[in-house]
């Protein structure tokens, strides 16, 4: 590794703290559906889990500003999905619903029997299906910068042009398409961390699950997912794409969107405290509505 990239890692963990390191972490694994082993730490306690699952290349330590926030009230649960941080490379095929069993593998494991699912980016596509397969344990779906518009279709060609440059050159390709998420005077340690960090991911993993996620959008499974998702669902987007709400809600029975001001595509990592607080809000108006059907 290059020094120059140890010096951007080191200074992201200065920047952003070690407040999360302060509270007890339980380290654990779980085997999911295909046995891969799913690497995910536990804190804090609660009546309510909040279960946080990554987006595309990245892993549970996008989380990190949530921890110190969440586990007094909470059992917050960050996740590696399989592929991805410390959890095993061995599926062959990364779906989202092999997604949805590794969350799965979790809530069993721990005996949730309430709990509210966080995704960001390509993890608002998991948490659909997961709530599928948990529908009474799951009381809310909570996506970050993701459900823009399910309803939306795109062809296959576009999907296999999408997938050409990473193809050609990951490591390439992966920051050049981080650095536009980033708004305009975004922090310079921010943006260098993640693209590093993302642009580090394995390649066949990576395109493998870049592909799966987009072709949803090709097969209309993008807005299918939540034919039988009956919980509120709730997007904390940024501005940087339009939200299509009243397309959302033909095919989300309980549709709320919140938009986070001045930020980009990782408001949880760019804007904590503001992030904090609109996640505050959606929870408590998850908790408000009880875990009944709608």
């Amino acid at each position: 590794m290059h020094r120059s990239i140890v010096l951007v890692l080191l200074s992201f963990l200065l920047l952003t703290g070690c407040a999360s390191h302060q509270i007890p972490v339980r380290h654990k694994v779980a085997l999911s559906s295909d046995s891969e082993r799913i690497a995910y730490d536990v804190v804090g306690g609660g009546k309510t889990a909040l279960v946080f699952i990554h987006g595309w290349s990245c892993d549970g330590r996008y989380w990190q500003q949530q921890i110190p926030a969440f586990a007094g009230d909470y059992q917050v649960i960050t996740v590696d999905l399989a592929g991805h941080g410390h959890s095993s490379v061995g599926r062959s095929d990364y779906s989202m619903v092999a997604f949805a069993h590794d969350v799965k593998a979790i809530v069993d494991q721990e005996r949730i029997e309430r709990a509210i699912l966080v995704g960001h980016s390509m993890g608002g596509a998991v948490i659909a299906e997961a709530a599928r397969l948990m529908p009474a344990r799951v009381v809310g779906v909570i996506g970050v910068d993701t459900l823009q518009n399910v309803a939306e279709r795109i062809p296959q060609s576009v999907v296999d042009e999408m997938a050409q440059p990473f193809e050609a050159d990951f490591t390439t390709a992966v920051k050049d398409f981080v650095a536009p998420m980033f708004p305009e005077g975004a922090d310079e340690t921010l943006v260098a961390w993640v693209k590093e960090d993302m642009s580090s991911a394995p390649k066949a993993i990576a395109l493998n699950a870049f592909r799966n996620y987009l072709e949803r959008y090709v097969t209309g499974e993008s807005a299918t997912a939540f034919d039988d998702v009956r919980v509120p669902v709730i997007s904390i987007n940024a501005r940087l794409w339009p939200t299509a709400v009243e397309e959302n809600r033909k095919h989300i029975d309980d549709y709320q969107l919140m938009y986070i001001e001045d930020a980009g595509h990782f408001p949880m990592l760019e804007r904590p405290e503001a992030f904090n607080e609109l996640l505050k809000q959606a929870i408590d108006s998850i908790e408000e509505k009880g875990s009944k059907p709608i």
